[in-house]
């Protein structure tokens, strides 16, 4: 769940969003990523909307060591568009990311690179982003700190956020998580704050067969 407030489409938003991911090999995996339900305010207006449906594929392409990060990269489709209020990075039609990740000195590193397409009727315009999130261990809990920044083609601005998270491991596949984000722009949202939770399957779907470990 997400509620956000001050943005420049709407006054405050809650929307309740999904993402379910399958691995089918080591190195491969889809996802679905669903609103399912999005309400929103904006001069004394409430209205509630189902949001958008992305399918999305993610490969890694080189697997990490001491010297060297984890390269991975996605890409994103949008199969379902809706008219309800978007935040401040904006909808996309297509994604594409190169994400890198590495462990060291007991910090988690995560830095993403994102080029996207936005389109408004027959206009399209590319929209580019990064990401660094760092993430450290605390007995039971994970604390996560995250700067981002997003082009927005169509205001001919930027937006750019500070994120902090914090989960916990209820049991080895449940881990709950809650966060806030504070925009640093005039053109960001201004708050946004989540709670949710992971879970993962107990067992596989199917049985491996021929070395292959989904």
């Amino acid at each position: 769940m997400l509620f956000a407030e001050d943005s420049t489409e709407f006054s405050n938003r809650i929307g309740i969003g999904q993402v379910t991911k399958l691995s089918v090999l080591p190195r491969l995996e889809f996802f679905l990523q669903s609103e399912p339900l999005a309400i929103s305010q904006s001069k004394d207006q409430t209205a509630v909307h189902e949001g958008e449906v992305f399918l999305g594929v993610q490969s890694v392409l080189f697997v990490g060591d001491e010297s060297r990060p984890t390269v991975s990269i996605s890409y994103v489709r949008r199969v379902h568009a809706s008219v309800a209020p978007e935040l401040d990075v904006g909808t996309f039609r297509q994604s594409t990311s190169i994400l890198l990740s590495e462990d060291l000195r007991g910090f988690h590193f995560d830095t993403n690179g994102i080029i996207a397409e936005q389109v408004q009727g027959d206009v399209r315009r590319a929209q580019f982003g990064q990401t660094l999130s760092i993430s450290h261990s605390l007995g039971k809990f994970t604390i996560s700190g995250e700067v981002w920044h997003f082009s927005q083609p169509f205001e001919k601005a930027n937006t750019v956020g500070n994120l902090w998270a914090v989960s916990r491991a209820l049991r080895k596949n449940l881990v709950i998580d809650a966060g806030f984000n504070h925009g640093l722009t005039k053109s960001s949202t201004r708050w946004e704050a989540t709670v949710g939770f992971t879970y993962l399957l107990p067992h596989r779907l199917w049985t491996a067969r021929h070395g292959f470990q989904p």
